[in-house]
C-alpha cells in the first residue's frame, strides 16, 4: 500500500515509519522542512502547517492509505489566548481538512491517531471501553473527541474509511514529559514518595502502538472502529517505577507516604491535576481491536521498558 503519514519526524511516527517499509508499504512522509530525514521513508512532502486551508493535493497523489499522527498536544506552558481555539485549529479542523481531501482524492483508509483524552480527562475507578460515554474537558481531548466525530461525518457523507485509536499512555524510545521525568528521577536515586500507592495505570509501548496502527490500515474489519490499545495488565505508579529501575539497573527507592498525606500537599500546592496523573487510576480494556483484528502486542512491558532504558542511558536527553 502506498501511504502517507503526518507527523513523520514524532515519537510514533520514528518508529511507525520503519515499520510500515518492513511490512512492505512504500511511505510518503509529511515533513514541515525540506531537509528532514526520515529513515524508511520512500519520499516526503512539505506541508508547513496543518490546519483548515492546507492544500494537500500534491501529497495525496498515488496515495492509498493516511496514518494522521500530527497534531497540536499538551503543553505545559500555554501561550495561546485561546487554547481550544488552537487546539481546534490542527486537531480539528486540520483533521477535517485532511479527511476531505483525501475522499477526494480517491483514498480508501485514513488511520487517526486520538488520545484517551477524548474520553476523559481524569481518573476512573472503572475500565474505559468501546461503550464509555465521552466526557472530555481539557481544549486537547475535547478538540480530538470533535476530530473524532467530524471524520465519522466524512466518512458517512464520502465513503473515506476510517479507523480511530484511543492510546493511553505511549513510552518508548524517545518518550518525553512525564516518563521521562520518572525516569530521570529513578536514575539519579532520589527516593520517590510513591511507595504507598496502590492504583492503576494502562500503558502502551511505541512498538505496540505501531503495530497496532498498521494492523488498523490493513485489516478489512478496522473500517468504523474506534479502538482503546494497551501492552497488556495496567501496573501501579509504584510497581512501573520498580520496573523502570530494573531496566535501568537502578535501585528503586520508594517511600511510603500516606496517599492522604500527598493529596493534602497537592492540594496546597494546587496540584491536584499532577497528582490525579500519578496517583488516579485509568485503565482501558482493549478487547474491542482483538476480537475484531485479532490483533495482540508484539511486546512485553518488559521488553518495551528495557528498550526505552537502553535509549535512555545512551541519549543525551
Amino acid at each position: 500500500m502506498r501511504v502517507l503519514v503526518t507527523g513523520a519526524t514524532g515519537f510514533v511516527g520514528r518508529t511507525l515509519i520503519p515499520l510500515l517499509a518492513d511490512r512492505g508499504h512504500s511511505v510518503r512522509a509529511v515533513v514541515r522542512r525540506p531537509d528532514s530525514l526520515v529513515p524508511g521513508a520512500d519520499d516526503t512532502a512539505l506541508i508547513d502547517d496543518i490546519g483548515p486551508t492546507t492544500d494537500w493535493a500534491e501529497a495525496l497523489e498515488g496515495i492509498e492509505g493516511i496514518v494522521h499522527l500530527a497534531a497540536r498536544v499538551h503543553v505545559m506552558k500555554e501561550t495561546a489566548g485561546d487554547p481550544l481555539a488552537a487546539f481546534r485549529m490542527v486537531n480539528t479542523f486540520g483533521t477535517s481538512r485532511l479527511a476531505e481531501a483525501a475522499a477526494a482524492a480517491g483514498v480508501k483508509r485514513l488511520v487517526y491517531l486520538s488520545s484517551v483524552k477524548a474520553l476523559v480527562d481524569e481518573s476512573r475507578p472503572e475500565p474505559l471501553d468501546e461503550t464509555t460515554e465521552p466526557d472530555p474537558h481539557t481544549a486537547y481531548g475535547i478538540s480530538k473527541l470533535e476530530a473524532e466525530r467530524a471524520l465519522t461525518d466524512i466518512a458517512t457523507r464520502t465513503g473515506l474509511e476510517v479507523a480511530v485509536i484511543r492510546p493511553p499512555l505511549v513510552y518508548g524510545p524517545g518518550v518525553r514529559g512525564n516518563f521521562l521525568a520518572l525516569m530521570k528521577a529513578v536514575a539519579s536515586g532520589i527516593p520517590l514518595p510513591l511507595g504507598g500507592l496502590d492504583n492503576r495505570r494502562s500503558l502502551i509501548y511505541v512498538g505496540n502502538l505501531a503495530d497496532a496502527i498498521v494492523a488498523c490500515l490493513t485489516h478489512p474489519n478496522a473500517a468504523g472502529g474506534r479502538f482503546l490499545v494497551q501492552d497488556g495488565q495496567p501496573v501501579s505508579t509504584a510497581d512501573l517505577v520498580r520496573a523502570i529501575g530494573q531496566a535501568l539497573d537502578r535501585p528503586a527507592r520508594l517511600l511510603p507516604v500516606p496517599v492522604s498525606v500527598m493529596e493534602l500537599g497537592a492540594r496546597l500546592a494546587k496540584r491536584e491535576a499532577v497528582f490525579d496523573r500519578i496517583a488516579g487510576s485509568l485503565t482501558v480494556d482493549d478487547a474491542a481491536i482483538r476480537r475484531a483484528l485479532d490483533w495482540s502486542p508484539p511486546f512485553d512491558p518488559a521488553a518495551g521498558l528495557h528498550a526505552t532504558a537502553e535509549w535512555f542511558k545512551a541519549s543525551d536527553r
